[in-house]
This record gives C-alpha cells, structure tokens and sequence, in this order.
C-alpha cells in the first residue's frame, strides 16, 4: 500500500516533532504549527497531507518543506485556478479519493510526492477557529491525537522531560473578563497569569493525552457568559474603510434559557420530509413486536400524537417531485392531526430520483411564521440526486434560521452530509440501522427540539459619536438551548472625542413570556493581533454572504476589494480556489505577497501540485472523533448481534462500559432493542386513540387495547363525579407508564396527557390512580401525575 494520508493512524510515515502556538482569546482560536514527519521504511511512500476543515475554521496557510523542495498552497481566483487545475498532473487522484477514504466532510488535501526512505518533510499549518461552548460553560479547543508524536508503549511510560524534546505546545489565553482556570485531559505546567488583572494567561503541555485520546483544553473565564466581545484594530496597511483598513469587532450570543412554562403563541413550526422510498416495504404498517423495524407510518403517527396543541406542522413526501399535505403549514388541531393521519397512507413508494435540494428550496424560500421557530425532520435512506456542495450552500446560508434533525438509514449513501446539515444548524443526526427504532430516536429529537429557545433576538450598539457599525454576520432569529452564535461587525469612522475609547452592545431577547437583556461595555483600544484572526473569521462570512445573496452593482467594488484582500490573507471563499506550487527554495516568495504574475506558475521552476478544499464521501466523521464513531458503530453491531438472542446482561453491561472508557453515555435498559419485550402493536393502538390535546376518551377500542371490557372499565370508575374521559385518561396513563422504561418515546404523549388532567377542575387523581392499579393489576406511584 503505497498511498498514505498524515492525518490517520497509519504508522510507517511517523510524526516526530511538534510545536503549536494556540492564542485563544474568548471563542476564537488562533493556530500556529510545525509537524516534522520522517518515513522510517526502507520503501519510498507517495504521501498527501490531508487536515479536516468545517466551517467555522479557516486554514489559511500551508507550504510544506522536503530538503530543497518548498510546496506552498495559496488562494487564486476560481476561473483562474480552474485553468491552472489543467495544467496539472493528477488532479484526477484528489476526485478519485474522494470516494475511496473511509473519512467523510469537508478537508484540504495537498499531494506532497514521493518521501525516499528515511525521507523528512516539514509541514507548517496555521488556521482560525471559532469555539464551542461546553454545558459547563468553558470554551472548547480540540487538537487530533494523530498530530501528536507517536510513542510507542515504552515510550509512554517514559519521563515528560523526554517527551518534551518532541513537543512544544504552548497555549496563550485572552479575555477582558478574566482567564479563571483551564482543564486539560494531558499533563500541563501551572496556569501562569501574565497580566496584573488576569486578562491573560499562558499554559503549555507537558505530554500528549493518554490512550490516544484528543487533547480537549476548556478555558474557563470570569463572570457571565451571555455576552463576549473581542474587538480587533485594523491592518494599517489596509485603506480605511475597507474590511481590513477598519477594525472588526466579534461578539459572541450565549442567551441564559431559564425552563418556562410553553408560549402557545410560540411552539414552533414543525416539518416531516419523508423520502417515498422508505415506504416501498411498508404499505401497511409493520406491527410484529419481535423486531422494532424502520416504519414510516408508526413514526409519523407517533411525531403527530406527540406534537403540542398550537404549534404549526406540515408533511413532505418526496422523490423525484414532492408534494406536501398542505400548501402551508397548519395549526395543530384534532381536526388537522385527525386529516394528516389519515393522509399518512396515502404516500406511495418512488424509487426514481431525490430532489432533496429542491424541497429545501422551496421550504427555505417560505416565509418564517412570525414567532414560531421552523424545525425540520428529514427521514432519508438514498443518495440525494444533487451535489452534495449545493446543499450545504442552501443549509448554511439559512442556519441560523432553522434546526435540522435526520433520520438517514445505513443504506444511504449521503451520512456525511446529513451530519453536516445537523452540525449547521445545532440539529441531530441519527444513523438507523436495521435493529434501531426509527420511532424512539425520531421522537427523542422531537423532545429537544420542544425545549425552550431564545427568541426575537436584537443587538443595540452605543459608541462614541463619529463611529457605526456594519453588520458583516447578523444575529440569528433565534438561538436553540445550549448553543451559542457569533456575529461579526465591521467599525467605521473615527470618534469625535479621542479619549473615549469604549462602547456598549446590548442583547435583548425573549424566552416564552419572559423578556431578557443584557449589556456589555468592550475597549474600542485593543492590543494589536498582526495575524488577524477575527479578521479572517470576519472575511470568510462577508465572502460567503455575497456569494448566496447576490451583488448590486453598488456591492460589486465592496466584492471585488473583499476577494482580493481574501487571497492574500488566504481566506477561502466560493469566488476563490486553492492551488498549490513546488518550487527549489531559492526560487520561493515572500507568503506576505502574491505571486508577482499568472504566468510565472508556467516558469521552468514551478511546478503546480494536486491540492484541493475537498468533500469526501466516506462514512467516517473527519473532524477529530473518529474513535468515538468506530466505538458506536461497534456497539451498534453488538447489540444487533444480541437482538436474535435473549438479552445478555453481562454483554451489555461490558458494552455500557465500554462506552464510559469512551467519555460516551450508554443506557442499555432503555435501548430501542428492549421494545420486543411488550407487544407494539397494541402500543400503537393506545397511542391513535389519544386525541391532540392529551386525553383519551372512554370507548370500545380503548377497553380493548386495555386488554379490558368497556363494562368493566365504566363499572370501576371511582365515582360519578369522575368524568369519562378523565378516568379513562388516567388508565391510558398508567397502562403507558408500565412501559415507559422500554418505550422512550411515551414521555411526550404521557405529558400531554399530564397537562390536560392539570386542567381539568375537581380531578381525584389519588382516588382515580389506586381504582387504576386496581384493574390493571400494577403498581404505579403517584409521580405518573408530574409532568
């Protein structure tokens, strides 16, 4: 196997030395590394350089050095580097692998030639980054354990004295509120604070991670984390008013989202896109409880029982075409849920094509319900007809005004671009595999995605006079519980009074009824950043929103400045490509210029390589969790395994264990595979006689379902002041609760349920929940009643 990729685990091309520079300052990462690799075999190795890329990073220099050789990736313009692409020899070997790598997302690809044995190549990477925040309230950097040195397992045992020969990774940290401590899962020198009042502070590795785990470093900062700031001074070789010639300012949306009681003018927009060919085994709905299958039909059911009364929805049904229920989307009523139910059956089978793009189109094209947040459920099992780019183009220039959550089975073809989508747009992915119920994940997504969110988001500036700001990223419509958002702005003018030196940014925003906002006051004096990240970051969203909105006349010279300030900077952008050159070292320029022309690329001294911004097709997420993946996918083929045998105790307890060795939660008692053990079908009958709003009425078919006769159920009502349906909300409730810890996906129909009890006036749940234990013959405690 000659081809090898740096970026992996493969052993015969070792990294041997590492430096890293990371300055973090509140959620932007800037990086700076040097990898040293050595080919210890004693066959030459055809080697590429392969680094994952998403998009909330800019990488945006690479050159690579082999003995006398310098290959440098830069930016052209996309027409220009499409003529350059060619004229180079073997290009054709980027799209090939595409398709062949089992790493799938977005990466920069660079083929670097052939390394002799004992052959070195020096590779320099630098990127910006925006970071995530965790649930605890850090800032999240990320560093792949395949760019660590590799030890073997003596060496590992060995002194971090030793280990420091080949590493040098030193983080500097920023941030006007204050640096408070740091958790890194590696040994690391003390916290040392290089300001008197804490606003920054330097720490470095001693070692690289244990068992080959990424290095997770999480920044805590000081006080509240509603609103960040990082203000970044202008290039001044850069002419005023330009991006780069004004400064930039980043602040970063973290709204606190308190648990409130639902706004019922406020419970969203809900839409099912159902690929047809998911019903062409399926004309009826599939009730056999010994396998928990994938069935449309069951889990549109489910997804429509379990929606809040008030709330809009709408079902999409596509192949070749689509078609939706509605022309709009329609309130959640009985009547509505009623009409969609029986409309499910209706949807036939197409194994022609998938225009999954232009369903997007049309719903992106729709006008936002006012108030209602739009959330999306894609439930997907072929290969999209479209490429692959054009989606994710449409998804990202809307992500910040919808959440998407997919459902692709594992015989689709396009798993990394539904993660895509989800990562986008703080969504899910969930891949359904043939022992999974569809029905459990689907409306454990539905569950998040019901949860409280902020809302009507704005930013009021107050600078000194003589200064405004320029919206580069506005701020999102809304921003969904435990996410965050960045918006960029450009600063223009010049103040009238010099001395005042500080301005103001004020977030309002509302979670249900309650209404919140905060303030936070930044130096318009900043230290200076000769790297200019926040710039970069800035540039990269400008480029990207001119390609997908369009440019007037008035924006095309504000287009044009833009690009050509993006290739210098090496920011990639739709107007621009990556192309890389080889060159002796004395032949090599300054990376601070351009090229001095086109044609030079021609010259005898240059000779153009194979290096291309890429997305792979492969099956495996690129972005650092690689061993995570592996982990599930093994777990999912046990449990498959133990499905077609008694449940195993002991084997799920080891695998349980096997994903907490992960840092990954794993409840097996609850797994999709323990549905066998209670009969479906009759669960699927209790749940299409619950009506919208939460209850049940007192009939035949209920009885039955019950396992009961009507007469015995009416017999056993408490009293005559019990209504009907009150007792017979409070069996259903309690016949469902018995399964609650095989059937996940009851907890929301069993709160709707709870809700409409609670509005029910002289309700005697007590007395109505012991006459239910009664004829059911269980033991339910009281808290069945808490929603």
């Amino acid at each position: 196997q000659r081809g090898i990729w740096f970026f992996s685990s493969y052993h015969q091309v070792e990294l041997e030395t590492v430096t890293v520079n990371v300055t973090i300052q509140d959620f932007v990462a800037d990086v700076e590394s040097e990898l040293f690799f050595r080919n210890t075999q004693q066959v030459c190795k055809d080697t590429m350089f392969i680094f994952p890329v998403d998009s909330d990073t800019v990488a945006h220099t690479f050159y690579a050095t082999m003995g006398d050789t310098h290959i440098e990736a830069m930016l052209w313009e996309k027409e220009e580097a499409q003529q350059l692409y060619k004229a180079t020899s073997g290009m054709e070997n980027l799209r090939y692998l595409q398709d062949q790598l089992d790493l799938c997302g977005r990466v920069f690809a660079c083929f670097l030639g052939t390394l002799p044995p004992n052959g070195e190549v020096t590779i320099s990477l630098c990127y910006v980054q925006e970071l995530r925040l965790q649930s605890h309230g850090a800032a999240l950097f990320c560093w792949p354990h395949e760019l660590f040195p590799r030890m073997n397992y003596i060496s590992e045992m060995s002194s971090e004295e030793e280990m420091s020969k080949n590493l040098h990774f030193n983080i500097c940290l920023k941030s006007a509120r204050g640096v408070s401590h740091v958790d890194i899962n590696s040994s690391f020198t003390p916290l040392q604070y290089t300001a008197p009042d804490q606003t920054s502070a330097e720490v470095s590795l001693k070692s690289s991670p244990w068992l080959q785990d990424n290095l997770n470093l999480l920044v805590y900062y000081r006080g509240p984390h509603t609103l960040s700031a990082v203000v970044e001074r202008r290039d001044p070789k850069a002419p005023p008013g330009s991006l780069l010639g004004d400064p930039v300012l980043m602040v970063t949306l973290i709204p606190n989202i308190p648990e409130v009681v639902p706004n019922p003018d406020q419970l969203g927009e809900f839409l099912f896109l159902m690929d047809r060919s998911l019903f062409q085994d399926a004309q009826l709905p599939r009730l056999s409880s010994a396998h928990p299958s994938i069935c449309p039909q069951n889990t549109l059911l489910f997804l429509l029982k379990s929606l809040p009364l008030g709330c809009y929805f709408n079902i999409y049904s596509f192949g070749a075409t689509f078609k939706a229920f509605y022309p709009q989307s329609v309130e959640y009523t009985q009547e509505s849920m009623d009409d969609a139910v029986g409309h499910i059956s209706s949807i036939c089978p197409d194994l022609e094509g998938c225009d999954l793009l232009g369903l997007l189109r049309c719903i992106y094209h729709t006008p936002l319900l006012c108030g209602q947040p739009r959330q999306l459920f894609i439930f997907i099992q072929r290969k999209i007809s479209s490429e692959d780019e054009a989606v994710m183009a449409e998804v990202y220039r809307y992500r910040d005004h919808h959440q998407c959550f997919i459902f692709p089975t594992n015989r689709c073809d396009s798993f990394n671009l539904f993660q895509a989508m989800a990562l986008e747009t703080k969504g899910e992915c969930v891949c359904i595999h043939s022992r999974m119920d569809m029905t459990s994940e689907a409306v454990k997504c539905l569950q998040r995605a019901l949860q409280p969110m902020a809302m009507g988001i704005s930013l009021h500036w107050d600078l000194p006079p003589g200064l405004e700001v320029s919206m580069i990223r506005k701020a999102p419509e809304m921003i969904f519980q435990g996410y965050q958002s960045s918006i960029y702005a450009q600063i223009h003018g010049q103040p009238q009074d010099a001395e005042v030196d500080e301005g103001a940014v004020t977030l309002q925003y509302h979670v249900g009824s309650q209404s919140f906002d905060y303030t936070l006051r930044f130096s318009l004096s900043p230290s200076s950043n000769d790297r200019l990240p926040v710039h970069r970051m800035a540039m990269m969203h400008l480029l990207w929103k001119l390609a997908w909105e369009g440019t007037s006349r008035a924006e095309k010279n504000i287009q044009h400045s833009a690009v050509k300030s993006s290739l210098s900077l090496g920011v990639p952008s739709p107007f621009t490509s990556v192309v890389a050159v080889l060159m002796k070292q004395r032949d090599a320029w300054c990376r601070d210029s351009l090229p001095p022309d086109y044609s030079m690329l021609f010259s005898p001294s240059c000779n153009l390589i194979p290096c291309q911004l890429l997305w792979l097709h492969g099956f495996r997420p690129g972005w650092f969790k690689s061993t995570k993946f592996w982990m599930v996918q093994k777990c999912q083929f046990l449990l498959e395994t133990l499905s077609h045998k008694a449940p195993d105790t002991e084997a799920l307890t080891q695998i349980s264990a096997s994903y907490k060795a992960f840092k990954m939660s794993w409840d097996w008692t609850i797994s999709p595979l323990s549905t066998r053990l209670c009969d479906v079908s009759r669960i699927r009958v209790m749940v299409a006689l619950q009506k919208a709003n939460g209850s049940w009425a007192l009939t035949t078919a209920l009885a039955s379902a019950l396992g009961l006769s009507k007469a015995d159920i009416e017999g056993q009502r408490p009293s005559e002041d019990v209504q009907p349906a009150t007792w017979a909300t409070v069996l259903a409730l309690v016949w469902l609760h018995q399964y609650k810890w095989k059937v996940s996906w009851s907890e929301l129909l069993e709160s709707k349920a709870h809700r409409w009890l609670q509005d029910q006036s002289d309700v005697q749940l007590h007395e109505c929940l012991q006459a239910a234990n009664s004829l059911l013959g269980c033991f339910v405690e009281p808290t069945v009643f808490r929603s």
